[in-house]
């Protein structure tokens, strides 16, 4: 008889059983016990083929370090969304050939002006009446949609809001509503990215990172911009930074930027002057510009979440976009779309002052109402407008001030343009890096911190604004502003769930126990006679415990039936949980079912469910205390 070790028993105790000489075949002399066992050593292969199923890979991505597995989905995820940026800007371009002139999506300029006024009439008809007919949940698209998926949904996208993304952004865009095509392009990709990993069916900890990929990617492929795509993701969507995070981001963004230098070259958005800071006493200017500017962004998430237009009724507030946004742009066709090229035009000096001041109050109050009155667009564009609008004013106004050394407008209108977009979204280290790559200027970094700095603390402070998309919250507090289950969410289950158990019916015989325990598992599943009862799990360790203490049966006689419901020993009532699921998800699910342990399912369909471990609440905090302690994952508060 061998000693052998109670199963999942961690104090050391042992009873005399004989599972160590079953395993060996019946055998007792330690001298063919050795010789069995050194045989079975040598008979293991030196080498091996890696195992490159992808049920490997899945298992592979549910750990926090599968770094080479994440960068493989964040190139596909770049090339994914980059030629749907592709996409989805030929839409536009098609849709421009067809009635703008010169097939330029931005010319409203050149339309009549009865013409350009009725566009957003026929656009804001048209999204009414066929977005208003579907579900309230079908009409979340956008920026502030993927953020919501990816805090409560594990980062997975209805199919009918991806397609009705495309529609409502190629409508919003040509039929002159002050939109942009950012949001659409961040949704598009983030939701394409996670649907490829919801068909590969890869843990939900994956799909987080397919999300920001996806995203960064959008923002990469619509400016050009890879590194602002990088910091927008990590800044505004996943609100974390770690080295397993940026690592497919980066190359998301990489790739996403590739496949748009492919098909549009490799220029940047924008081309502006080579503008510098000159006199230091700029700085004080500056200061004031950004202090406006970031009033401005206040004043804009302020109107954009006014409770009292979304409580109207949903003709009235269509009807109010309609009529204001058409009225202006009878008078003012540079309000009107994206509108790019009047930045453009302000980066290099070319606008009037008129022409500037509607940008700045009209086309900041539109996007505003726009979106307060329910319809989704793509904000980032137009903030991107007004705040250069509001930059080349205040430029203006300092060169005649101090006609010898105030900077020139073009450079005001630039760090307007950063300050507006880091104020509005609260996100500082994005804004300067879209302020570097879009104008290619490593002088402008330096006040252009300034400015983002004061603008953000003012939009911030003095207006009590949080960012604009930070404002779908629950309970007041932003789920993924959580340390802990920021920390949980970037580990599926598999990683931390214990795969030792076996499956058994309540009453069982000695024999039959003895059975159980030859595997050596951790747990017992006690299977109950009613789906309506929970399953519980006994730990193998007392189990074996009750044997010990109890005598067998003679030979041939059954004895008594053992009720593992009686034994004593640890019993853990449990739920389900999916496999692809987050330690996050464990987690809540333990919390607000008031249990200590969950059974893991595997599989799809009822009859072939199968259950492959049990993770309890003391394996998460271990796992939240000893494993998630490395440098590189911090995260901004």
């Amino acid at each position: 008889m061998a000693k052998v070790a109670l199963p999942g028993d961690n104090r050391g105790g042992t009873y005399t059983d004989d599972y160590d000489t079953q395993e060996l075949g019946g055998l007792t002399n330690p001298r063919s016990i050795a010789k069995t066992r050194m045989n079975r050593i040598l008979s293991v292969p030196r080498f091996s083929l890696p195992d490159l199923s992808l049920e490997a890979f899945r298992r592979q991505l549910a750990n926090v370090d599968a770094l080479p597995q994440l960068c493989l989905l964040g190139v596909m995820s770049g090339l994914i969304t980059g030629g749907l940026m592709v996409g989805f800007r030929l839409l536009l371009e098609v849709g421009a050939m067809i009635f703008m002139p010169a097939g330029d999506p931005e010319a409203f300029e050149g339309l009549p002006a009865l013409g350009r006024a009725v566009m957003p009439v026929i656009a804001v008809a048209v999204i009414g009446s066929l977005l208003w007919r579907q579900p309230a949940a079908a009409r979340k698209l956008g920026v502030a949609h993927v953020i919501e998926r990816l805090t409560y949904h594990q980062g997975r996208f209805p199919l009918r809001n991806w397609l009705n993304q495309w529609w409502v952004g190629v409508v919003s865009v040509l039929g002159g509503l002050s939109a942009g095509r950012e949001g659409p392009a961040i949704h598009l990709g983030a939701a394409a990215s996670s649907g490829v990993g919801e068909r590969l069916r890869l843990p939900h900890n994956s799909l987080r990172v397919l999300v920001a990929c996806g995203t960064a990617a959008g923002i990469a492929a619509s400016f050009n911009t890879p590194i602002a795509g990088v910091i927008f993701a990590m800044e505004v969507v996943m609100m974390e930074y770690t080295i397993a995070g940026f690592m497919p981001v980066i190359l998301a963004s990489s790739m996403g930027a590739v496949v748009a230098q492919l098909v549009y070259g490799p220029e940047p958005a924008f081309q502006v002057p080579t503008v510098s800071l000159g006199s230091m006493a700029n700085l004080p200017w500056i200061v004031v510009t950004a202090l406006l500017i970031g009033l401005l962004a206040g004043l804009f998430i302020h109107v954009a979440k006014t409770k009292w237009i979304a409580d109207l009724p949903v003709w009235l507030r269509l009807t109010l976009v309609a009529v204001a946004t058409a009225g202006v742009a009878w008078w003012y066709p540079e309000v009107q779309g994206i509108g790019y090229d009047s930045l453009a035009a302000s980066l290099t000096g070319e606008l009037a002052i008129d022409v500037l001041l509607v940008l700045v109050v009209a086309k900041l109050l539109l996007t505003a109402l726009t979106v307060a009155s329910g319809i989704p667009i793509g904000i980032i564009g137009p903030v991107l407008v007004v705040g250069a609008a509001a930059g080349a004013l205040m430029g203006m106004a300092g060169s005649w001030m101090w006609p010898g050394n105030a900077a020139d407008p073009g450079f005001y209108a630039m760090l307007g343009m950063a300050a507006m977009m880091g104020a509005v979204l609260q996100a500082p280290l994005g804004a300067l890096m879209a302020l570097l790559e879009l104008t290619h200027n490593p002088n402008i970094i330096l006040p252009g911190m300034l400015a983002v700095v004061v603008s953000g603390l003012t939009s911030r402070q003095l207006c009590r604004c949080d960012g604009y998309f930070i404002s779908v919250t629950r309970h007041g507090l932003h789920p993924l502003q959580q340390p802990l289950m920021q920390a949980l969410s970037r580990v599926s289950v598999p990683a931390v769930m214990e795969r030792s158990l076996v499956r058994t019916v309540r009453m069982v015989t000695h024999e039959q126990a003895r059975t159980l325990l030859e595997a050596k598992p951790v747990w017992i599943l006690i299977e109950r006679s009613r789906d309506d009862k929970p399953t519980l799990a006994l730990k193998a360790a007392d189990l074996a415990r009750f044997l010990m203490e109890h005598t067998l049966p003679p030979e041939g006689e059954e004895g008594e039936m053992i009720d593992l419901l009686e034994i004593p020993g640890l019993r853990l009532d449990m739920a389900p949980i999916h496999l692809q699921a987050t330690l996050s998800e464990a987690f809540s699910r333990l919390n607000d079912q008031s249990l200590d342990a969950l059974y893991v399912e595997h599989g799809y369909r009822p009859k072939q469910k199968r259950i492959s471990g049990i993770i309890t609440r003391g394996a998460i905090e271990r796992y939240y205390r000893f494993n998630d302690r490395s440098p590189d994952s911090d995260s901004p508060s």
